[in-house]
């Protein structure tokens, strides 16, 4: 039983160690990303994850449409937002 248990130390804290160096942060992005992506609301100057700059022109359940520079406006899934830029006041 002892040096069972002495064997499967090694595996343990190799586990352990992918937790935390690997896995553990890999949840935290993926937690904020999705934080961020339902709080997009009108206004908010946003990069997609397709490298496109635009400010949220109106946000549904599943959508939001980017005002480009050019007033083109632009329909995308949430999860194609890939980070906020900055707030600006909704026009």
């Amino acid at each position: 039983m002892n040096a069972t248990l002495v064997n499967l130390l090694p595996f343990i804290a190799m586990i352990a160690i992918m937790w935390f160096l690997l896995i553990r942060p890999a949840q935290k992005r993926q937690k904020q990303t999705k934080e961020m992506q339902t709080s997009l609301k009108r206004g908010d100057r946003v990069v997609t994850i397709g490298g496109l700059h635009g400010t949220i022109d109106a946000v549904d359940e599943t959508s939001v449409f980017l005002k480009m520079a050019d007033g083109t406006v632009l329909q995308f899934d949430r999860q194609a937002v890939g980070r906020v830029t900055e707030n600006t006041p909704a026009i």
